[in-house]
């Protein structure tokens, strides 16, 4: 295994400065299965008996439901599988082309803060965005990573900002263990976030990199991250994503 040194210290670093196991999965992971592998590695890290891990991995075609979603969200239902989760947020999409990043960390090894959490995630993914010249924006009273895109003006001369969704965060927290996490779009099926109103929030789009015109490649946006989350979180190292062939689904899809 490589580990990768940091420096300078990270701003949401472990205290004992041990690395964080970092996996990437081939092919498209079932929601059930992963899910699986997150609730099974995070009640080892509880007990001590497993490090932190970063695995990302992609999904096929899905939409899941955090614990705010609301049902008049789900615009079209019969559309994809639909999977309730325990995770923060709405109603959210999962597909190929989109890097879900499922965060598993000790915060009794960090800091017992769930706010300074997302904002370390939300730093970490605009850390990634800048190594393509994407400014990543965080608004208020709006969750996930957006950025201002400008074009111009349907009805007559002139410039329209508007933004858009890059990123999802949605993270849950068990004994202070975190799992969920962040979702990037690099190049997904767009159309397919038309079956919900993303996130609750139906005054703004989506876009992906690809979308603004970066003909960015998976293994670029993985080593942005890596390099991104070393220095707000701390060194990782290379290791086997978990096993999911041999783990019974946690969840079944929901009947919305």
């Amino acid at each position: 295994m490589i580990a990768y040194p940091l420096s300078p210290t990270p701003e949401f670093g472990r205290n004992d400065k041990e690395p964080v196991q970092w996996a990437i999965s081939s092919g498209h992971i079932g929601y059930t299965q992963a899910l699986a592998a997150m609730e099974d590695r995070v009640a080892a890290i509880a007990a001590g008996e497993a490090p932190e891990l970063v695995w990302l991995l992609e999904h096929p075609p899905l939409y899941t439901a955090g614990v705010s979603a609301k049902a008049a969200d789900l615009l079209a239902p019969d559309r994809l599988p639909v999977f309730t989760t325990g995770r923060g947020g709405q109603y959210t999409y999962h597909g190929p082309g989109q890097r879900v990043a499922y965060v598993m960390l000790d915060l009794n090894s960090r800091r017992r803060d769930v706010r300074a959490f997302v904002t370390a995630l939300e730093t970490w993914v605009i850390g990634a965005l800048e190594a393509f010249n994407v400014q990543g924006l965080i608004r208020p009273d709006r969750v996930g990573v957006w950025v201002e895109r400008k074009t111009p003006a349907a009805d007559g001369p002139g410039i329209v900002a508007r933004e858009d969704k890059i990123a999802a965060i949605g993270v849950k927290i068990r004994r202070w263990v975190s799992f969920h996490g962040v979702s990037l779009n690099v190049e997904p099926d767009l159309t397919h976030f038309d079956g919900i109103v993303p996130c609750g929030i139906r005054e703004h789009g989506v876009t992906s990199l690809v979308d603004l015109g970066l003909p960015v490649g998976m293994d670029e946006v993985d080593e942005a991250l890596r390099s991104s989350f070393r220095k707000v979180f701390g060194a990782v190292q290379d290791a086997d994503p978990p096993s999911t062939l041999t783990l019974k689904p946690a969840h079944a899809p929901s009947e919305s």
